[in-house]
């Protein structure tokens, strides 16, 4: 059977300001045969700590990734010349209950395990990366992780709860869904509850490059680095938005200052070419807060560069 490689709506055949509502305006396909990237929109914010919205996040980023373009001229990928990608819409989340959306989430993506393809996550809060963690981890084991982010997202408990958006990868590890050998945090700054809030994922053997360690330069030497200490192993990229900084990305629920430029945010992302992606996801968008459209546009684009650095993506 021939590979349907599908295309964005072009701007030239229909205007970007109307058309289709997906994911870089292309088709929605009811079910994933065929695909070998989907896009996923998960709208959970019940997770978060402080400023809500985020579930409103993938409506969002769909709506500010109209202007993205099918070639990547900086890299010379062109995804959809070599993958069928479409998007698959939402996961139908429980929006009174937390632990029944995890619950959901993680059902729904075990039922992707049965295609050979790689989900693109639009967030909703941190909290969704726990179950795309317990359902990929059925399929490969446990993963390497790459997680950028202002926080660690490795507290014990939050309000008495073991669930929520800043307990993420504290679960993931006592879970073992994590090789803690192959995770790499970046972007870690501000203020901590204790003076060894960040040192938890360290003990578990977590390699952590706290903001102030970007500061003033590329981090493509630092890709470099982590592209060695992930090697060929399955790994998952999870992207917090509010990793950057409040300047270029506002719209976020815990905005920290002194974070990562957009550019280095495209550093990152693109440093991942080479590796075995076997899933991403962009998170805590919160369009409540994002006046302009740019912390959604910017995701967009971060989520168009993981595209363009999976597996089998074709150069031009």
């Amino acid at each position: 059977m021939q590979k349907v490689l599908h295309q964005p709506q072009s701007g030239n055949d229909m205007p970007r300001f109307a058309g289709r509502a997906t994911m870089l305006r292309l088709p929605f396909a009811e079910r994933p045969d065929g695909l070998d990237a989907a896009f996923v929109g998960i709208p959970l914010d019940v997770g978060t700590s402080q400023r809500a919205g985020t579930r409103y996040g993938p409506r969002h980023i769909r709506q500010e990734s109209v202007m993205i373009r099918p070639y990547n001229m900086a890299t010379g990928a062109a995804p959809f010349d070599s993958l069928s990608v479409a998007d698959i819409g939402d996961v139908p989340i429980n929006t009174y209950s937390l632990l029944k959306s995890v619950d959901l989430i993680e059902d729904y993506y075990t039922r992707l395990n049965d295609y050979p393809l790689i989900p693109l996550t639009l967030g909703g809060d941190h909290t969704i990366t726990l179950p795309i963690l317990r359902a990929l981890s059925k399929k490969y084991g446990p993963v390497g992780l790459i997680h950028v982010d202002a926080h660690t997202d490795t507290n014990d408990i939050m309000f008495g709860e073991k669930i929520a958006h800043g307990t993420t990868f504290r679960r993931a590890v006592e879970e073992g869904l994590l090789d803690c050998r192959r995770v790499v945090q970046i972007g870690q700054r501000a203020q901590g509850y204790t003076a060894q809030d960040f040192q938890w994922g360290v003990d578990q053997g977590f390699h952590l490059v706290p903001a102030e360690a970007c500061w003033h330069q590329s981090l493509s030497p630092l890709m470099a680095q982590v592209r060695e200490r992930i090697g060929a192993g399955p790994v998952y990229l999870s992207f917090d938005i509010d990793s950057l900084d409040p300047v270029w990305a506002p719209g976020t629920g815990t905005p920290e200052v002194g974070g990562l430029t957009s550019i280095q945010g495209l550093e990152i992302v693109r440093g991942c070419r080479g590796l075995n992606l076997i899933g991403c996801d962009l998170v805590e968008v919160s369009p409540p807060y994002d006046v302009s459209g740019n912390t959604a546009q910017l995701a967009a684009n971060l989520l168009y560069e993981m595209l363009c650095v999976l597996p089998g993506v074709a150069h031009r």
